[in-house]
């Protein structure tokens, strides 16, 4: 086809299926604005453009498809450069376009000039730069594929403005699709034998590139060989929370009893997780690099193979081809390990079931009563997002995911992600209850997007959990300098209030008793919504009060 540059890579984005996408306006790429404005594709209107590129991330993680950002030069290219790293960290594939400077003023220190492959190059999987209208097509397609393909990651196209502008003949390739990985005969065999070896196996599921079938397949696996599963770093919804199998996930202060059995074990077989610094325990529960027990690491990156750990042996395949593989090997009529999977549930079971303070504050919100109120209120397929903060703990290790769009969460650790998660989530599933938890720091990164929630009609519920402060530093400050707070403290609006300045609908919530009314109004509203929960500043941890104390085992 002939078309302006703009036109072209819109129709690009077509016909590799892309349905939405995220952005902040700019002049840098005007020529695109108004060839979305005769498209199928939705535009979504942002209103800072990391809150942008964390949507475009987020829709990257459930559809396993890149999600789609634009933004202008220079200041929307490093405001967009959050949810880049989110990207990165979390192996989600995604591509964020941004705006350049004309093709002639290259090199000159131009009005928001920015050089981007030194910018992005450490984050992003690769950075093109446009040269001619007549190539914005094959960038796209080749965008789509390197996000994608091996282990996902973020790409990064730079859009020159003349290239925009001007128009030339170019055909629009075909979709593309993430290409299959499929595991070895031989590798199959070997982890057949290991297992026939193992007294105290253990599965970890995390990473990308997982679908519904994938989960099926693994979970028939594990049923076979009995074996208890493990989920990853903010990867719970991989397998369903309430199954005999499951024992629990590896995040920031996991069960005790499920450390004691992944350090005991002879033969960990980790799928698509690579057991970086959080679901290791520091590159402590699995030493660099030879690890104490038998690893079998499947990943669908070559080149991470044997990069931090030495395995017995490493799988290269992605999830679902490993998965469907796993699957069909033959298992034993009896194991050496029987009854093990069982106990390891029995322990998740213990410690994710919340019990209330014994003396709360009666001007204050129990946490622990929320998650148990929560269990009660949301349907099963209720998605959970979050971003970075203690009050996350709560989520994490209370709520029960049951499926693998149910849990939208920043392994990178980025602060201000739950609340654009909550939103591409429901863009994505509309039909589904969307519920973010966020601190009131935490909140505050990202809050200016619930107005893009108002105005996409993305009817999300978001629970800010109020304490005053940055609670996460303040329980390492006080750790570290006990009794000299600094520059953690808080003062914070009514989020309420703020909430229904915007067009939505907020609620205060000081007392435990009134929490689950609130919430249920809340979810059925009809617009987006704001829960503006009051939380005791000392109740600083699932597990810690300040001053630090030790407390039950239930807490």
């Amino acid at each position: 086809m002939r078309a302006a540059g703009g036109e072209l890579l819109v129709a690009a984005l077509a016909a590799q299926g892309a349905t939405r996408i995220f952005c902040v306006p700019g002049e840098s790429y005007l020529p695109v604005l108004d060839a979305l404005h005769d498209s199928a594709i939705e535009t979504v209107v942002c209103r800072q453009e990391g809150g942008a590129a964390m949507m475009a991330e987020a829709d990257g993680k459930l559809t396993g498809r890149p999600g789609v950002c634009f933004v202008t030069r220079a200041p929307g290219a490093t405001n967009a450069a959050s949810g880049i790293h989110v990207a990165a960290h979390d192996l989600t594939p995604m591509i964020l376009f941004v705006g350049q400077v004309p093709t002639k003023f290259r090199g000159r220190g131009a009005f928001q000039e920015v050089n981007y492959d030194r910018l992005f190059g450490d984050m992003a999987k690769a950075v093109f730069e446009a040269k001619t209208a007549a190539e914005l097509p094959a960038l796209v397609a080749e965008a789509y594929r390197i996000a994608m393909d091996g282990a996902p990651g973020p790409v990064v196209v730079a859009l020159p403005e003349d290239t925009l502008s001007g128009s030339a003949e170019a055909d629009i390739p075909a979709r593309v699709e993430a290409e299959s990985v499929l595991p070895q005969a031989n590798d199959m065999e070997e982890l057949w034998a290991l297992l026939g070896a193992a007294s105290r196996p253990v599965l970890i599921l995390g990473g990308p590139r997982w679908t519904d079938g994938a989960i099926a397949d693994i979970t028939a696996f594990a049923e076979h060989w009995h074996l208890p599963v493990v989920c990853s770093f903010r990867r719970q919804g991989l397998y369903p929370n309430d199954h005999p199998n499951y024992a629990g996930d590896l995040g920031i202060g996991p069960n005790p009893e499920l450390k004691a059995r992944i350090a005991e074990a002879d033969l960990v077989i980790a799928v698509g997780a690579r057991l970086g610094e959080m679901p290791s325990q520091g590159y402590t529960l699995f030493q660099v690099p030879v690890p104490r027990q038998r690893l079998v690491h499947v990943v669908p990156e070559a080149a991470e193979i044997g990069r931090l750990y030495t395995a017995a042996l490493g799988i290269h395949a992605d999830p679902a081809s490993f998965a469907r593989k796993a699957m069909q090997l033959q298992a034993p009529a009896t194991v050496a390990w029987a009854g093990q999977a069982e106990a390891a549930h029995q322990d998740y079971l213990c410690w994710s079931t919340p019990v209330a303070e014994s003396e709360p504050r009666a001007d204050c919100v129990d946490p622990f009563t929320v998650m148990s109120e929560l269990r009660a209120l949301l349907p099963r397929d209720a998605i959970m997002t979050n971003g970075a903060g203690n009050y996350a703990g709560w989520l994490h290790r209370y709520h029960r995911f049951s499926g693998r769009t149910t849990q939208v969460a920043p392994t990178s650790g980025s602060m201000g992600y739950g609340l654009p998660a909550a939103v591409a989530a429901k863009l994505r599933f509309p039909e589904r209850a969307v519920v973010c938890f966020a601190g009131d720091g935490c909140f505050q990164m990202t809050g200016q997007e619930f107005s893009t929630a108002v105005q996409a009609g993305a009817n999300i519920v978001v629970l800010v959990f109020d304490n005053g402060q940055y609670g996460t530093i303040r329980m390492h400050q006080e750790k570290a300098y006990p009794g000299r707070q600094s520059a953690t403290a808080l003062v914070n609006p009514d989020f309420a209030a703020l909430a229904r300045s915007l067009g939505g609908d907020g609620f205060s919530v000081s007392r435990t008793d009134d929490f689950a009314g609130a919430m249920t109004t809340a979810l059925k509203s009809g617009r987006p919504a704001l829960v503006h929960l009051r939380i005791d500043p000392d109740r600083i941890s699932t597990s810690a009060r300040l001053p630090f104390a030790a407390v039950s085992k239930g807490k």
